[in-house]
């Protein structure tokens, strides 16, 4: 199944005509916790057509800052009266001091954050009664690091006993720019944690560089690291298709769904690798 984050911006376009056809929608828990009026019409309108999928925005779950604790119990009430069936959030921090950075940021990769960030995670597992899935974030600059990238997503799957939701636009990002092999560094995850997959666009801006934008198509590398993904995995999981901003028609998103579903279906019937 391949979804789509469901925006306002094509919200009444997308209920009207069906044109777009996902399996699921996603959206952000806080930017419709507590939505009244006519949005809030329109997203349940969406729910009973759509079953729904959560990626949070501002846990900032490698925040020094104790978890919040009002905010988790409002999440969980969302997430049970919207009937998610998955809940996911990034592997980054979002506040510090308790203002919002409005921003995902990178945690350290030393052990003290491991730690740190393991024990939130199984917190806020515990509050909602659910496991939750932590996604591999892009970064543009590691911080301090004692550990490699690789080595420290894995101690915290590990240690949290948390699902992994895997950006495999953010790994090819993560490659280019840090100049390391993303199908290796995939070989190294844990893929029975895998629960979840995203997939984008980016902007490159030099040689040197891309930006994890989510405002442009996928481009063939990034479908071709998908492919490799999936017959890896060895295992159907739902895809995501994020598009945040530049939205185009609707017909060319259910273009970029029917591709990754053609992949994946492909994938599947002759994966290269079988999970243990």
């Amino acid at each position: 199944m391949v979804g789509i984050g469901y925006r306002k911006d094509f919200a009444e376009a997308f209920l009207q005509s069906s044109t777009l056809q996902p399996a699921f929608i996603e959206v952000a828990p806080e930017n419709w916790m507590g939505v009244g009026g006519f949005w809030n019409k329109k997203f349940r309108e969406a729910l009973e057509k759509y079953p729904l999928f959560t990626h949070g925005l501002s846990l900032s779950i490698g925040s020094p800052d104790e978890l919040d604790f009002a905010f988790l119990k409002k999440l969980k009430q969302f997430l049970a009266s919207t009937g998610a069936l998955v809940y996911s959030e990034h592997l980054s921090y979002a506040k510090c001091d308790n203002a919002h950075l409005y921003d995902l940021l990178p945690i350290p990769f030393t052990s003290d954050a491991v730690a740190h960030v393991s024990e939130r995670i199984k917190t806020v597992q515990d509050l909602l009664e659910r496991k939750m899935a932590i996604e591999i974030v892009s970064y543009y600059s590691p911080v301090a690091p004692e550990l490699s990238e690789i080595d420290f997503i894995n101690a915290i799957l590990e240690a949290a006993d948390c699902d992994l939701l895997l950006d495999v636009n953010n790994v090819y990002v993560n490659s280019f720019n840090h100049r390391y092999d993303a199908k290796a560094f995939i070989d190294q995850l844990p893929m029975e944690r895998v629960r979840y997959i995203h997939m984008a666009g980016h902007e490159q801006v030099s040689d040197t560089l891309i930006i994890d934008t989510h405002g442009e198509a996928i481009i063939d590398p990034v479908y071709n690291l998908f492919d490799y993904t999936m017959r890896r995995l060895g295992r159907d999981v739902p895809v995501l298709l994020e598009r945040d901003f530049n939205i185009p028609e609707l017909e060319e998103l259910q273009e970029e769904i029917n591709r990754l579903n053609t992949i994946k279906t492909a994938a599947l019937k002759q994966p290269t690798y079988v999970t243990a």
